[in-house]
């Protein structure tokens, strides 16, 4: 009887000590994800929502091209002078370094002159449409934190659709669509992001502002982001609080702008007119010079740092979490279902730890910081406790000579029955780590 309840207070305790050990003082904040702010009353800690710090995300990515022979240099071919379309002497030639697009150009350092880019074959299979695919991967969920911005050197295209996945590339949705006529192009209305508002921000809308014609001299196509937030945030985002508190309790909002890839789908290029020249096809081609894309790893709120890990970005997990985005509970800490953190309450939001399983107890005997070994007991590998020879029992809790028929003399030098409640008792403060020996 004595043995049962023992065991099922130990578990008790354990638990309640264990989960103690882990929260942080005052409810909800993080207790791990913190920084050392100075204030009038010196430096203190101050808590915060864990996320990692915003990154050029361009750095870990891998570029896909569909069709993937549709780079120019292979065969070698001229194509007109992005200046002067009827100027067409120059060469694209793959073999030859100076000479050659591949992919990679359109993600190198920018400022090099001439300026470095990628470039598609020319339009020579007119009208047969010019289409090319351009995917880029993370194998990792990002949120987005800045604006996507497209850099093209052969003037932006007449059609183009820029894409999202969620889910690794299986499924796509549209993030946007560029036209020089959305009617024609895409049977929408032209908008832009100011035509948007705090109720329609999610809506895929059609834009001509980033399509002029082939002799412009702008050459950027936006995905605005920071416009976007702007909606809840303040023209100069000043107030992020505001921002935050959406995305924690509106998950389509916050699934708006998470991604694992994007597409760009390049679908007509610029033509500049109402007609293609068709006697001179290679004028018309796709060239991009830079693509940029800011965000962070997304880590649930459970995590600070994000790494680089066998070219693979991955959370830094705290709060007892684990997987690529802190998404679940550790083994022994499943006490409670996962649940991502929170921005709220702002400004420090709640953590939402993980606590230990009750079931996950029996797997450390004893550890020397919560589960002491009593009466002067050993703790092995965590595993058991190596008594002294006057005790046994799982933490050397039980005096031997209480086994024997005549029980503990008063000449033993062991105590007596009447100790054993006393015994129990020190021996679940102690594993409760409210006594040391």
């Amino acid at each position: 009887m004595y043995w049962s309840r023992f065991l099922s207070l130990h578990a008790l305790w354990v638990t309640v000590s264990s989960m103690m050990q882990h929260y942080p003082s005052v409810w909800g904040h993080y207790d791990v994800c913190k920084t050392q702010i100075y204030t009038e009353e010196g430096k203190v800690w101050d808590y915060m929502a864990c996320q990692p710090e915003a990154r050029d995300m361009i750095k870990y990515v891998k570029v896909t091209l569909d069709p993937p022979d549709i780079t120019c240099g292979d065969p070698p071919e001229t194509f007109c002078a992005m200046g002067n379309p009827y100027m067409c002497n120059n060469e694209c030639d793959a073999s030859t370094q100076e000479l050659a697009h591949p992919p990679e150009l359109m993600f190198d350092l920018e400022g090099r002159h001439p300026s470095t880019f990628w470039q598609s074959t020319t339009w020579k299979d007119y009208p047969k449409p010019l289409h090319v695919n351009i995917t880029l991967s993370w194998n990792k969920t990002i949120e987005l934190t800045d604006n996507i911005v497209i850099t093209f050197e052969s003037g932006r295209p007449d059609q183009m659709i820029l894409e999202k996945s969620l889910d690794y590339g299986r499924t796509w949705q549209p993030y946007q669509y560029y036209a020089t006529d959305c009617l024609d192009a895409f049977h929408m209305d032209p908008k832009s992001v100011r035509d948007l508002s705090q109720h329609t921000v999610l809506e895929i809308i059609c834009t001509e502002e980033y399509s002029t014609g082939y002799m412009t001299n702008s050459k950027i196509i936006h995905f605005e982001i920071k416009d976007r937030f702007a909606f809840f945030a303040g023209p100069r985002l000043h107030n992020m609080a505001s921002l935050y508190g959406q995305l924690d309790t509106t998950k389509k909002l916050r699934d708006f702008f998470t991604i694992t890839d994007l597409r760009i789908r390049l679908l007509r290029p610029a033509t500049g007119e109402i007609y293609v020249d068709e006697q001179h096809l290679a004028r018309y081609f796709y060239a991009i010079s830079d693509i940029r894309v800011y965000g962070r790893c997304k880590c649930n709120l459970h995590a600070t740092g994000c790494k680089e890990e066998n070219k693979r970005l991955l959370c830094e997990c705290e709060h007892n979490t684990t997987g690529p985005d802190c998404g679940k509970c550790k083994k022994n800490y499943q006490g409670r279902p996962w649940s991502p953190g929170s921005y709220l309450p702002i400004p420090k939001g709640t953590a939402n730890i993980c606590i230990p399983s009750i079931s996950s107890i029996g797997t450390n005997v004893c550890d020397n910081e919560l589960l002491h070994c009593q009466n002067g007991g050993t703790c092995i590998n965590n595993v058991r406790c190596q008594c002294p020879p006057a005790y046994t029992g799982i933490l050397c809790e039980k005096l031997k000579c209480e086994r024997d028929p005549g029980g503990c003399g008063q000449n033993s030098g062991q105590g007596s029955m009447a100790h054993r409640p006393l015994i129990l008792l020190t021996a679940l403060l102690a594993a409760a780590g409210l006594c040391t020996w």
